[in-house]
């Protein structure tokens, strides 16, 4: 059997820790706790003549509490039970008994250290692969073992404790953000101790050769489990990103053309506005041009309008010149019923003679 002193399991320990270090890490950070259950194989134990089995798989069950520093390594203590049911002790190789239970106890320290497989495209907190080492105390305990000579029987009842260590190797399963920091775990972990001593009593009859007063026995059990892990410094996801606002519109760019009173034709300053207003509509992509036309109220209500409406046609046909499209064009004639400025009847007002040309 292979064996560890607590010198060379401690080399171990740090060994699984280096060979870790220089891959990067985004893992478990502050405090956190743990649990599992599964099944453990105890394989044959033998002493001399006398070897114990247990054919049948037994359960394990452990908790933990630990800490995450945040850079993939987690310190934790661990508490941890594997029972089973022996299924035959046999001296030199004949069956001599079949009852007898096996109770493995454990207390121990692991350090353990976590992959980030973000690299692979796969998030720390939906999947996080890790391995890990411990040392601590085993105790191994036997009680209702029997066995029994044609001369003599014998009976195991003892309890022994020694330094144990133990290798880690699983992956935790985040719940995809549901709750953050809680993790099911899924893990095999190998459990052994120091050679351990049991002692082998006489009920009766006469001693027996090859039936030792004590069972040196090599602990080893194999484990499989499956658990929780809940991380109290986990940060809730972040949030999704918020849309953004639909643009807002740009600004209207209006352009005004003034005219002489009474007057529809286009002075040499009001050519150079449109013309500018041309270009702007080309630049700025606007979607909509609207011309409309005003008056002073110099003149009567009717007139006023024919007049607005004779200065607007004036406009877009000069934009049209300039290489806008009519049909990017539309018309209006508001006669005096909108004044720049407020004036009474029949004032002659300069501003109140114009066309208004938006860009939209």
């Amino acid at each position: 059997m292979f064996r560890l002193t607590p010198t060379q399991a401690l080399l171990a320990c740090a060994t699984a820790l280096l060979a870790a270090a220089p891959a990067a890490a985004q893992t478990v950070s502050g405090v956190y706790i743990g649990g599992g259950a599964g099944v453990n194989w105890w394989p044959r134990q033998s002493s001399g003549g006398v070897a114990l089995r247990s054919s049948d798989p037994g359960w394990v069950v452990l908790g933990s509490i630990g800490y995450g520093f945040g850079n993939g390594i987690r310190l934790e203590a661990e508490g941890s039970w594997r029972g089973a049911n022996l299924s035959a002790v046999t001296l030199n190789g004949t069956q001599v008994g079949s009852s007898g239970r096996l109770n493995n106890y454990g207390a121990m320290v692991n350090a353990l250290f976590d992959f980030d497989m973000s690299s692979f495209g796969l998030r720390p907190d939906v999947f996080m692969p890790y391995v890990g080492a411990g040392i601590g105390a085993g105790w191994l305990g036997i009680s209702g073992a029997r066995l029994n000579t044609a001369t003599s029987s014998f009976r195991i009842d003892d309890t022994d404790i020694r330094f144990a260590y133990q290798g880690i190797a699983g992956a935790a399963f985040g719940l995809g953000g549901l709750v953050p920091g809680l993790a099911i775990t899924a893990e095999y972990r190998f459990f052994g101790t120091l050679e351990q001593s049991i002692a082998v009593q006489r009920v009766a009859g006469p001693p027996v050769a090859g039936v030792p007063g004590t069972l040196k026995l090599d602990n080893a059990n194999h484990s499989v489990l499956l658990g929780l892990r809940y991380s109290f410094g986990a940060a809730p996801p972040p949030p999704a990103p918020a849309e953004a606002p639909p643009a807002a519109p740009a600004p209207a760019r209006t352009y005004l053309v003034f005219f002489d009173w009474d007057r529809a034709d286009l002075t040499t300053r009001a050519r150079e506005i449109i013309a500018e207003a041309a270009q702007n509509s080309a630049r700025v992509q606007s979607t909509r041009i609207e011309v409309a036309g005003h008056a002073d109220r110099s003149g009567t209500p009717q007139y006023n309008q024919r007049l607005s409406q004779r200065r607007a046609d004036a406009v877009a046909a000069e934009l049209v010149r300039q290489g806008v499209s009519r049909a990017a064009i539309s018309i209006t004639a508001f006669g005096e019923t909108r004044p720049l400025v407020p004036t009474a009847d029949g004032v002659r007002e300069p501003q109140n003679r114009r066309v208004e040309i938006v860009l939209r």
